[in-house]
């Protein structure tokens, strides 16, 4: 399909303007909303498009939802513009996203006369009908012109990327970062309905399974990273399980996938199930699965739920495939527990009692003892005794962390968030659990395992929603308060 002529030669026009800016990732932002430089005729220097191709962007645009257009002219059209996007620099780019995402909003007078006759005809039996011309009028032009660059092949592809640039751009308090929020809302409204899990195919991904998707596993691995073939192949051996979810319209990329160790008890270290020597465990024993690594794929498809989801389906493939399970359960780094305990040391001492102080000042060689010696006394973690007084004093503060710090009603940890939310309770700490580089960092090689007890699922649930994290007594009796 041919780009139209007017964006090819507006492209060409922009890239040969001397003196202009030619909007590279480092360009300053637009300061002017789409509204303002639409009716100007000079551009500035801070702004990647013109006015006037600026102009001819939104017609093009628009004439994607022509309403005398038809569905597959339209889906024509948005490819078109699509490929001319892959040509532009990233602040062309950003100009795009305004565009779409200030010139495409409802019609604020129609809005505002629907919800009118909404109010004044609640509790009549014109309510249904006031509803419906409501709903109506809130459809946005954008979710058109959304709905149709999704409907050409790889148009799915196209927007899932296209968020994946535009979320960074979210962080920032500036005035052009509220201006994108409302297309950033619009996608990810769009995107949980097409790629609710009705739509989405559960497919166990194998040694046998094409190169190329194995080679998605290797790329996408984002808990323990794959350091070869024969790391991956260790994973996909027969005592493991590896299933992803996949959409019609992406479908040679998972979405999301989980790792799976079929074992005979809770495992406490990720260290033999990364052993690529260790022999593969008897199935026939097999009474645990251990869900080890869960990687979601898709950046532009944050807020788009799917580890719950997968979870459940994954536990239903494999109680079929082994009626011996009896016990779920994961082994989960704790990746915000470093950087937290070092923001909450002093008032994790605090909660110690006189005798335990007095324990720890002894390790630390200080009392009584600070932040400051703690911290310098914890560089070798991995060398104290089962019983050391500061060993049992960074178990204790990861059990509070996991069990008691709540931010806004919910678990501090994102992968306790994620677990718990999913209806799991916290079951137990396991010490150098992960003696890796990355868990050394992200928990001072701490890892723990939650429980998916499947008759307790929505019980942890009301539980988490009350603000108290399900947890075992072990971990109950760790906690510092």
């Amino acid at each position: 399909m041919n780009t139209p002529t007017w964006i090819s030669r507006s492209v060409s026009l922009l890239r040969a303007a001397p003196g202009e800016s030619g909007g590279g990732a480092a360009a300053s932002p637009a300061l002017r909303s789409t509204r303002e430089r639409l009716k100007a005729t000079l551009r500035r220097d801070q702004e990647a498009l013109s006015p006037r191709i600026l102009r001819r962007t939104l017609t093009e645009l628009q004439s994607i939802v022509d309403l005398r257009v038809s569905e597959v002219e339209g889906g024509r059209r948005a490819k078109a513009v699509a490929e001319w996007y892959a040509t532009t620099t990233p602040a062309e780019r950003r100009d795009v996203w305004l565009l779409i995402s200030e010139q495409f909003a409802p019609d604020a007078a129609k809005v505002k006369g629907a919800r009118e006759q909404y109010e004044a005809a609640v509790g009549t039996p014109e309510e249904g009908r006031a509803e419906i011309r409501l709903r109506r009028a809130l459809v946005s032009p954008r979710t058109r012109l959304l709905q149709r660059f999704a409907s050409f092949p790889d148009g799915m592809r196209f927007l899932v990327d296209l968020r994946a640039e535009l979320l960074p751009h979210l962080k920032s308090k500036g005035d052009e970062s509220a201006r994108l929020l409302a297309l950033d809302d619009e996608l990810e409204s769009l995107f949980s309905t097409w790629f609710d899990v009705a739509f989405l195919e559960l497919r166990r991904i194998s040694w046998d399974s094409p190169a190329s998707l194995i080679e998605k596993l290797i790329k996408y691995e984002a808990v323990h990273d794959i350091r070869s073939w024969s790391d991956v192949k260790n994973r996909l051996d027969s005592d493991r399980r590896c299933y992803g979810f996949f959409h019609p319209s992406l479908p040679d990329e998972p979405l999301i996938f989980v790792e799976v160790a079929l074992q005979d008890d809770v495992t406490a270290s990720i260290t033999p199930l990364l052993d690529e020597s260790a022999e593969a465990s008897d199935l026939t024993r097999a009474t645990t699965a251990i869900f080890y690594s869960i990687s979601n794929t898709q950046t532009g498809l944050r807020g788009v739920s799917f580890g719950d989801s997968l979870i459940k389906h994954v536990v239903e493939e494999l109680r079929a495939e082994f009626p011996k399970l009896r016990t779920f359960a994961t082994l989960s780094p704790i990746p915000g527990f470093k950087s937290w305990l070092a923001k909450n040391l002093a008032a994790q001492i605090e909660h110690l009692d006189d005798k335990q102080r007095a324990e720890l000042g002894k390790v630390v060689d200080f009392a009584p003892p600070g932040p400051s010696h703690v911290l310098a006394a914890m560089d070798d973690v991995l060398a104290l005794a089962p019983k050391s007084p500061l060993r049992q004093f960074i178990v204790r503060c990861a059990a509070q962390y996991l069990a008691r710090s709540l931010v806004d009603g919910k678990p501090a940890d994102p992968v306790a968030r994620f677990h718990l939310g999913n209806g799991a309770r916290v079951e137990r700490l396991n010490w150098a659990g992960d003696p890796s580089a990355k868990g050394l960092k992200q928990s001072y090689g701490l890892m723990v395992n939650y429980l998916y007890d499947l008759k307790r699922l929505d019980k942890h649930r009301h539980m988490l929603a009350q603000g108290k994290v399900p947890a075992s007594g072990e971990i109950d009796s760790l906690c510092l308060t």
